[in-house]
């Protein structure tokens, strides 16, 4: 009995979690404009997702959205 609550319970959580990757994936795609999303704008996506900023570029690397106007110089 108790196994199963946990298996639902970890279940549910992972219906989140996958909700939640598309919404932020679909987030992304509408502000991004050809292929490109300003570091500033990806700040503030990962801020609003609660999601570290590492975790935001490995998203971005996965999608193939590459960051512009870098505000660290880095990526043009």
């Amino acid at each position: 009995m108790g196994l199963n609550t946990g298996f639902i319970f970890i279940e549910k959580r992972k219906e989140k979690n996958d909700m939640d990757r598309k919404k932020l994936e679909e987030t992304i795609l509408k502000k991004a404009k050809a292929g490109k999303l300003p570091c500033a704008m990806c700040f503030k996506i990962a801020e609003d997702f609660k999601i570290s900023k590492r975790e935001m570029g490995k998203i971005l690397n996965a999608m193939k959205v590459r960051i512009s106007q870098c505000q660290l110089g880095c990526f043009e």
